[in-house]
């Protein structure tokens, strides 16, 4: 869902939250499933990637430790905000969030099948966009902004003016727009 937001550079899905080196997703230990998010400051800021992930899951769903709600900070201002907008998501229902603010320490990227997977769903994009899985896909803005629109996030309205810088053909514009429109979830 972050990968069409405005600003959104790239994304990687990954673990971080524990203390266990060098987890996976068969041995992941006490870390958390998360998305590490690089955007660009003068197009967005945490505040907004706050507010998407916010907008986009239930987070007074308690869930294990694997897949928990958690925010995760990288300095004392994020820190601030996080709670901030936690306090404000409380305000709004009568039932606790499970919600987790932890503070950023280590990412570990996960498995290349595990990155940027709704692409992957899609064989002629990647056949087309001819990205190599692993860290080629991993830092592939482009793959970060089609995976979001394949997965139903964003809308034509933010992809039309986009999607002729990416060097990629009508033919491929044409199946994602398609792809947009049928799989709609929201605009992020």
């Amino acid at each position: 869902m972050f990968g069409c937001a405005p600003g959104v550079i790239r994304t990687r899905v990954g673990y971080a939250g524990g203390s266990k080196l060098n987890p996976t997703y068969h041995s992941l230990g006490d870390h958390t499933e998360t998305v590490d998010i690089d955007y660009d400051p003068e197009q967005t800021d945490y505040s907004a990637m706050l507010k998407i992930f916010w907008k986009n899951h239930d987070p007074t769903s308690k869930c294990s430790r694997q897949y928990m709600s958690a925010i995760f900070y990288h300095d004392s201002e994020q820190k601030q905000l996080a709670e901030l907008t936690m306090a404000e998501e409380q305000d709004k229902t009568i039932v606790p969030l499970a919600t987790s603010i932890i503070s950023h320490k280590e990412f570990y990227e996960a498995e290349d099948y595990h990155q940027k997977y709704l692409l992957q769903r899609h064989s002629f994009l990647m056949n087309a966009l001819d990205v190599s899985p692993g860290e080629e896909l991993n830092n592939c803005h482009v793959a970060a902004r089609i995976n979001g629109y394949v997965g139903g996030y964003g809308s034509t309205a933010w992809f039309d003016p986009e999607w002729e810088k990416w060097g990629i053909t009508d033919k491929m514009a044409d199946y994602i727009r398609k792809q947009i429109i049928s799989s709609f979830r929201g605009s992020c």
